[in-house]
């Protein structure tokens, strides 16, 4: 039977066992303090890709208008999902310090790095009381993957959290398991919990949900298999409806986008989210050791806590492949977290051991497989350059970013014609676009716009359908290939960029 300790004395399922040196303990607290290390210097260089453009757009327009920031990409103003508490707090320190967005985002980083480490932390040692079992839980997390890399927001490998340790994402993550940490102590305490601690504990849910959406489900998909393991008697289920009823009115009443009308409002994410159901076994291989170990957890306890977490999270990532929902895809979490940490939680707590020290050994050699998949992070830190050539091939080169239309006289607000990848990046600067570089739920006329820039950048259209598009939607400056200005166009290049690109001001 699963009793879980409390968050003020955590108690292990087995103690640790005697005889085991203190290298041995030393070790696994060494690696994830030098990987920690990497991490923080990656953020200094905080390397450009991905959905970075969308947060520090969401920034500049809540530094420029707290109550009314309008749509971050385009000049409209509709609601955004990316208008989470955690991006008000970061728009109100950029509001208030006047530093920069990528400073702030910067610091978003630190702080959302040291969350989700304590949030480990915490949430392990109510698993186990062993010295090493933290450390060797964060080391799983971030490189017990596959041999092939894999990058995506809200997962926690060592690369995707170096180009995405600055989203709202890893901020929720490391919420999520300070929730789930506090949920434990709660429903181990069961009526001797304090009374505000389940309200609170609804309001941390609702947060996280609000903060990053699929983060929130696997956050629920997590609680339900505590509350599961627990045995919750009739005296905690008034609390947990304690709990769950704050957090519902949280949700309801954010005011900045209809949390409940996402439910309806995906069919544009399930494209998108299809590649995360291919290459599975060269992705994420490496977890099937946390499989094995799961199995061995459930001999010993029916109601075992990951092992409940793994099969919820198994069976939404199912149910999305079997129904075409593909963005139930951002869910596998749910499923490779609780396996992650089994697998590194055997290695202190399986029986005998001369059993522990075959499992830690094969634990290790599935580490340095993962850390040597994403051995290409270092290159974030020295640069490619700097790196021999067989871990340089593993080097992802980062974006470029587009302060270079900023200095040639791009000012905030104006709108810009650019194709996709440009309008990625372009409003983190503070210029609008014409059509979102992201899917956009609440931007009714996205289609049209999306239709008006393949038109505008089509060879056959003529010059005055042209310059009728760039009248619409207010347009004051093109991005696009050489040739674009003549006479009539309405164009004059003002500067050249990377990679042949040209920056046009539009003139009467």
């Amino acid at each position: 039977m699963y009793a879980a300790p409390s968050d003020l004395e955590p108690v292990s399922r087995t103690t640790p066992a005697g005889g085991a040196t203190r290298a041995g303990r030393s070790l696994p607290l060494v690696a994830a303090g030098l990987v920690l290390g990497l991490l923080l210097l990656v953020v200094v260089r905080l390397p450009w890709a991905g959905d970075l453009g969308m947060h520090a757009a969401t920034v500049q327009r809540l530094r420029h208008s707290l109550a009314h920031p309008g749509n971050p990409l385009v000049d409209a103003g509709t609601p955004s999902p990316y208008y989470s508490p955690w991006m008000l707090v970061l728009g109100c320190v950029a509001r208030v310090t006047g530093l920069s967005v990528f400073v702030v985002l910067r610091l978003a980083a630190v702080a959302g790095l040291g969350l989700l480490t304590t949030g480990v932390w915490r949430y392990v040692r109510t698993l186990s009381a062993h010295r090493a079992a933290p450390a060797l839980a964060l080391l799983a997390l971030l490189f017990l993957w596959g041999p092939e890399l894999f990058n995506w927001s809200g997962f926690l490998g060592l690369n995707s959290l170096a180009l995405t340790v600055s989203y709202p994402s890893v901020f929720a993550l490391g919420l999520t398991f300070h929730f789930w940490a506090w949920l434990t102590g709660a429903c181990a305490l069961r009526a001797a919990a304090a009374w505000w601690r389940w309200p609170a504990l609804g309001l941390l849910w609702a947060s996280i949900l609000l903060c990053h959406q699929f983060t929130g489900v696997v956050a629920s998909l997590g609680a339900l298999a505590v509350v599961v393991a627990s045995r919750p008697g009739r005296a905690v289920l008034p609390r947990l409806g304690a709990a769950l009823l704050p957090g519902l009115a949280a949700l309801w009443l954010w005011p900045y986008y209809d949390f409940f009308a996402l439910f309806t409002a995906g069919a544009d994410l399930e494209a998108i989210h299809r590649p995360l159901y291919g290459h599975l076994a060269a992705r994420f291989g490496l977890v099937l050791l946390g499989v094995v170990a799961l199995g061995l957890r459930w001999r010993r306890d029916r109601r075992d806590p990951l092992v409940l977490f793994f099969a919820f999270g198994v069976l939404v990532f199912a149910a999305g492949g079997l129904t075409g929902h593909y963005s139930w895809g951002r869910a596998l979490p749910a499923a490779l977290i609780p396996a992650q940490l089994a697998a590194a939680l055997e290695a202190v707590s399986a029986g005998r051991r001369a059993v522990r020290a075959g499992w830690a050994c094969v634990l290790g050699v599935a580490l340095a497989v993962g850390a040597w998949t994403q051995a290409g992070t270092l290159g974030y830190v020295v640069g490619p350059d700097a790196l021999p050539g067989v871990v340089a091939a593993k080097y992802r080169t980062p974006w470029v970013g587009y302060q270079w239309i900023m200095r040639a006289g791009v000012r905030y607000g104006d709108v810009v014609m650019a194709r996709t990848f440009p309008a990625r990046q372009i409003p983190a600067y503070g210029p609008y676009t014409v059509a979102p570089g992201y899917p956009d739920v609440f931007l009714a006329d996205a289609g049209r716009r999306e239709a008006a820039v393949s038109r505008y950048f089509d060879g056959g259209t003529s010059v005055g359908e042209r310059r009728g598009i760039l009248r619409e939607y207010g347009v004051r400056w093109v991005v696009g290939p050489r040739g674009l200005a003549g006479a009539g166009t309405g164009l004059r290049k003002a500067t050249g960029g990377p990679g042949g690109q040209v920056l046009y001001r539009v003139v009467p």
